[in-house]
C-alpha cells in the first residue's frame, strides 16, 4: 500500500486541520511537500472550490487554494511525488479546458499528474460557475468519456450526448500516456464510474460498507482504492494507533492510503513525515526510495 498525503494549508475543513495552518503560505506548503517528496511519499492532494456560500464554509470550510497554481509551484520544488488533484468538479470545466490546463501541468512536472474527478454537490457553485445542477451525473460520465479521449493527445475527437469536438489542436498536452483518473463520490454509481477510470476515491463511509462495496463489484487489475484515516495520525506521539489505522485501511482494500497527520508546525508536520515513514516496514507500507 503506498502513503500519499492530504496537503494541508490548501484545504482547511473544521475541525481537521491544525493552528498553524491559518497563518501558513507557500513556503510552508513547499518546505512539507519537499520532505514527502524526499521521504518518498506518493502524492500530495490539492481541492478545488471557487467560491464557498458563507454558510456552507461553516461545515465545508472557506480555504481551498487553487489547484492548478498550487501544484505549479510544488511541481518546482519536487522531483517524483505526484500531484492529485482531490477532487476536480468535472461539471465546472469543459474537458479541453481540463485537457489544456492539466495537460500543461503533466509537461511541468514531468509526468506527474494525476487527476481526481468529481460529480460535486454544491448547488450554489454550480450557479455561480453557470453550470446546470440538474442532470450532472449524466454530464459528468460524458465528461470523463470526453477527458479519457483528449488527455495526452494533440488532436482529440470525442462524440458525445453532452459534448462533441474535433479539428482541434490541444498543445501542449499531458505527456503521459496514460494519466490516471481517480473517481471520488460516496455512492454505488460513483464507484461504477470509477470503474471506468483508475480508482475510487470515497469518503464519509465506515470502512465496513467500503469494504462490502469492493467486495461486490469487479475490480479491474491495477485498479486503485485511496482511504485515509478517519482521524488525523500522531505516528511520533502514538505510533501504535498509526499503525493499526493504516492496517485497517489495508485490509479494507486500499491500494493507496491518504493521510491527514496531527501536528503544531510546519517543522512538527516534516517531523511526522519522516516518523509515519519508518512504520512502513511493520505495516506493509510501501515508499520510494529517499533521495
Amino acid at each position: 500500500m503506498h502513503v500519499g498525503i492530504v496537503t494541508p494549508v490548501v484545504a482547511q475543513p473544521p475541525p481537521g486541520h491544525a493552528a498553524w495552518e491559518r497563518d501558513a503560505g507557500i513556503e510552508e506548503i513547499g518546505r512539507i511537500a519537499e520532505t514527502a517528496d524526499r521521504l518518498g511519499y506518493h502524492h500530495a492532494t490539492c481541492s478545488e472550490h471557487v467560491a464557498v456560500p458563507a454558510e456552507a464554509a461553516e461545515q465545508r470550510g472557506g480555504v481551498y487554494w487553487d489547484p492548478l497554481a498550487t501544484f505549479g509551484y510544488i511541481a518546482a520544488r519536487t522531483s517524483r511525488i505526484r500531484l492529485a488533484t482531490q477532487v476536480l468538479v468535472l461539471g465546472y470545466h469543459h474537458p479541453l479546458a481540463i485537457a489544456k490546463r492539466y495537460g500543461t501541468l503533466d509537461r511541468v512536472s514531468g509526468g506527474r499528474l494525476t487527476l481526481g474527478l468529481g460529480v460535486g454537490s454544491l448547488e450554489e457553485e454550480f450557479d455561480l460557475l453557470g453550470a446546470p445542477f440538474a442532470g450532472r451525473g449524466a454530464r459528468a460520465d460524458d465528461a470523463l468519456a470526453a477527458l479519457r479521449a483528449s488527455l495526452s493527445r494533440r488532436e482529440p475527437e470525442y462524440h458525445g450526448p453532452h459534448y462533441d469536438f474535433s479539428g482541434l489542436v490541444v498543445e501542449p498536452h499531458a505527456v503521459q500516456r496514460h494519466v490516471p483518473l481517480w473517481i471520488g463520490g460516496r455512492t454505488a454509481r460513483s464507484l461504477r464510474r470509477a470503474l471506468t477510470a483508475d480508482g475510487w476515491v470515497p469518503f464519509g463511509l465506515p470502512l465496513g460498507t467500503i469494504g462490502e462495496m469492493l467486495a461486490a463489484a469487479d475490480l479491474p487489475a491495477g485498479f486503485d482504492v485511496v482511504l485515509g484515516p478517519s482521524r488525523p495520525l500522531d505516528p511520533i506521539g502514538d505510533p501504535g494507533r498509526a499503525g493499526t489505522a493504516l492496517i485497517r485501511l489495508r485490509e479494507a482494500g486500499a491500494t493507496i492510503a491518504g493521510v491527514r497527520l496531527a501536528s503544531s508546525s510546519p517543522g512538527h508536520y516534516c517531523e511526522q513525515l519522516a516518523a509515519l515513514r519508518e512504520l512502513a516496514g511493520p505495516c506493509g507500507l510501501t515508499f520510494e526510495e529517499k533521495l
